[in-house]
């Protein structure tokens, strides 16, 4: 039982290695397969850039300075800070912003598509093909389908509000006769009737068509988008790169079905960053130009305060020389107030816009506390002056400062005012939007074609490795050999058996054996040298009965069984061809004839044997029985004893005796027979029938006690790994 089972296991185990050879002789054997798929996805791929709708791109270049603070009183060291970094990154992002997106769609109507429905797959092609040819003109109906567009067919729609449960969804809109238009939801239920030119309203909805160009009857879709919908959808489409590291020229990109529209978005983004740079920069002039003008009724206040307090000074201690020492603490003093006050200034300012984090305002409280320091070294100097010096020199240094930072103000406030009117901003448009209508970005015919045929020979080669995957049938003898039986022959498939078969199907009564009809056929060589092996097989065997049976349907035993019967009669002997599957039995076909009367009904006791047998036309030694009528039990007919009689009466009245069975795994009848049989043989089909199949219908002969002597590898096909190559010698020699 042990070793049963060990030959049962063995023939399905695979090796696991991958051979080179045998890969390339697959792929030589299909072909044919493969080429077919290939081609199959070319057409697909050239009837796809014929089919689909052209995806133009709209280009448009801008140049972004680097932005240099054009506004008075801010430092060289602020200056000089961000003026070094590109600017192409936060350009970038403030051109696909909401804010400039935002500003496109409303001006554009984007919110609102609408687009007319068009026949599947080919309409468009039509309509783009009518249109180029005929601009401006509107397509007749095809075929009678007015509710499609056929070409020149458009809807502007100016106004359109729906209730937000119809935001985002499908409407149709239907023309009608005359501009009119009937509005209906997706389930057909109709939201509102109009008219071109004029406000409608109903059921919730308002609209107002501007153009409609259609035939009547024909339907447009029609969508209200949310506006933050098509915003973030169009700043994602948006594409932007800088043209060359730190150069402040970027590109932007766009691309759309619509070549006008594209260029026409892409257009109105840019002109509307160009503006809201310019405002953003004017808005910080004036922001400064309010800060100064705030500042200057404060310092005029502490400038006047200064002046009264010097006079009174002076008027009190009747004092008005200063020294040429305390004069030169006096100007260095003044210098240094000055600076201070002008940097507490854009201090202030600068307060409103960076944080005390930032690198700029860290320099520039550096400053500050540099010229503190100066200033505390001269206030060491002033303190050593005599008292009616130092307060005169402190009274004198306010009045300077307090009047150099006025003065300064008054400068500031006046250029603050003619950059806020003349404002220009850093960025410019090189290249306006365009787009080469001439040459779509897609389809790429190269591209496609090639993708096609790349993608096709991938398919192809999963199609062929997963079929010889799944398909485990047996494609080399040896297998079977592993088996336990030896192969007696190996039968080439036949075109010309095949055409047989077809007209053995229709049933036409005739004789189809490809023995006589083709005697010269490679298969027809393969059934003589399967003769001969028989003839030294039998030397051996109990008897001269044979029975060709297989595993399960469709391994081709009738086949074998009625051209075996028919070259061995052409050596001289004379066989007798007996239908054993009294349940499905068809070599009645092969042979011609009928099957009314045969082995059921002489077992069964309803016919005569010899009313039963009869000469096969054209082969005057072979004699056929055929199944008979279709008993109820089969099984028991053959256990009957009558069954065992008839073949010792049968054996002695010929030279050989041939019984076609039923497949084992089907039904038992072939068993019951094969006890009676001296010679016993498997029909393996190449291919179909699986190893573990074989190896169980084998064991299962050998269970119920029938010696298997052999097997015949059927309908072998010839492969270029040359597992077969010397079947087919053998063959080519005999034909030879």
């Amino acid at each position: 039982m042990t070793v049963q089972l060990a030959t049962i296991q063995d023939p399905v185990s695979r090796d696991d290695e991958i051979d080179l050879r045998e890969v390339i002789g697959k792929l030589h054997d299909h072909k044919w397969r493969i080429i077919f798929i290939v081609l199959a996805f070319i057409v697909l791929s050239i009837a796809y850039v014929l089919l689909a709708t052209p995806i133009y791109q709209a280009t448009s270049i801008v140049q972004v300075e680097q932005k240099v603070p054009s506004l008075p009183g801010l430092s060289a060291l602020t200056q000089t800070l961000g003026a070094s970094d590109s600017e192409s990154t936060t350009e970038s992002a403030l051109i696909t912003s909401r804010m400039v997106v935002g500003a496109a769609v409303d001006k554009l109507n984007l919110k609102i598509e609408a687009e007319p429905k068009r026949f599947p797959i080919l309409g468009s092609f039509f309509a783009r093909h009518f249109a180029s040819k005929n601009p401006g003109k509107l397509a007749a109906p095809a075929f009678g389908m007015s509710r499609y567009d056929w070409g020149g067919s458009k809807l502007e729609i100016f106004q359109l509000d729906v209730p937000d449960s119809l935001l985002d969804k499908p409407l149709r809109m239907t023309a009608g006769e005359g501009g009119s238009y009937v509005l209906q939801d997706d389930d057909g239920n109709v939201l509102l009737i109009g008219k071109v030119g004029q406000f409608s309203q109903d059921h919730g909805v308002a609209a107002q068509v501007w153009t409609l160009v259609a035939n009547p009857g024909t339907r447009f879709r029609v969508i209200r988008h949310r506006e933050l919908t098509v915003i973030n959808k169009l700043q994602k489409a948006i594409n932007t790169s800088e043209l060359g590291k730190d150069s402040g020229i970027i590109q932007l990109t766009y691309n759309n079905t619509n070549a006008e529209l594209a260029a026409e978005f892409l257009r109105q983004v840019g002109e509307l960053y160009v503006r809201q740079d310019i405002d953003r920069n004017s808005a910080e002039a004036a922001s400064s130009l309010k800060f100064v003008r705030e500042q200057l009724p404060n310092v005029r206040r502490d400038l006047e305060k200064a002046t009264a307090a010097l006079n009174a000074f002076q008027n009190q201690a009747h004092s008005v020389d200063v020294s040429m020492q305390t004069q030169s603490l006096l100007d260095q003093s003044v210098s240094i107030e000055t600076n201070i006050e002008q940097l507490q200034l854009q201090q202030a300012q600068m307060q409103r816009q960076f944080t005390p984090q930032h690198p700029a305002y860290k320099s520039l409280m550096q400053q500050i506390g540099q010229l503190q320091g100066q200033k505390a070294a001269i206030d060491k100097k002033v303190n050593s002056l005599p008292d009616t010096q130092q307060e005169l020199l402190k009274l004198n240094r306010d009045v300077q400062v307090t009047n150099d930072t006025y003065t300064g103000l008054l400068n500031q406030a006046q250029q603050l005012d003619i950059a806020r009117a003349g404002t220009v901003g850093n960025v410019r448009i090189i290249d306006k939007a365009a787009v080469d209508v001439t040459d779509p970005i897609w389809p790429k015919k190269i591209l496609v074609l090639l993708g096609g045929a790349m993608l096709g020979g991938l398919v192809a080669l999963v199609y062929v490795f997963m079929r010889e995957a799944l398909n485990r049938g047996i494609e080399d003898p040896s297998v079977i050999e592993r088996i336990g039986l030896p192969v007696y022959a190996t039968i080439p498939v036949s075109v010309r058996e095949r055409s047989l078969q077809a007209r053995r199907a229709r049933g036409d009564g005739r004789q189809h054996m490809l023995v006589v009809d083709a005697p010269k056929d490679l298969a027809t060589e393969a059934l003589r040298s399967l003769r001969t092996s028989l003839h030294f097989a039998r030397l051996e065997a109990k008897n001269n009965v044979l029975m060709i049976s297989g595993a399960s349907p469709n391994a081709g035993k009738t086949f074998v069984a009625a051209n075996l019967a028919a070259v061995v009669t052409q050596s001289g002997q004379r066989v007798l061809l007996i239908d054993g599957d009294m349940r499905m039995g068809s070599l009645h076909r092969v042979l011609g004839g009928r099957a009314d009367v045969g082995l059921s009904d002489v077992i069964s006791g309803q016919a005569e044997l010899s009313d039963a047998v009869r000469k096969v036309a054209s082969l005057d030694n072979l004699h056929f029985l055929s199944r008979g009528k279709v008993p109820p039990n089969p099984s028991e007919l053959l256990m009957n004893a009558r069954f065992s009689e008839l073949i010792n009466h049968l054996k002695s009245r010929y030279d050989l005796v041939i019984i076609d069975t039923p497949p084992i795994l089907v039904a038992t009848d072939a068993s019951v027979i094969g006890h009676h049989c001296g010679t016993g043989l498997l029909v393996v089909r190449f291919g179909l029938n699986q190893a573990r199949e074989l190896a169980v219908a084998k064991q299962r002969f050998e269970h119920d006690g029938v010696v298997i002597k052999g097997a015949i590898f059927n309908a072998v096909e010839k492969r270029s790994s040359g597992y077969y190559s010397y079947a087919y010698y053998e063959l080519d020699e005999a034909a030879s």
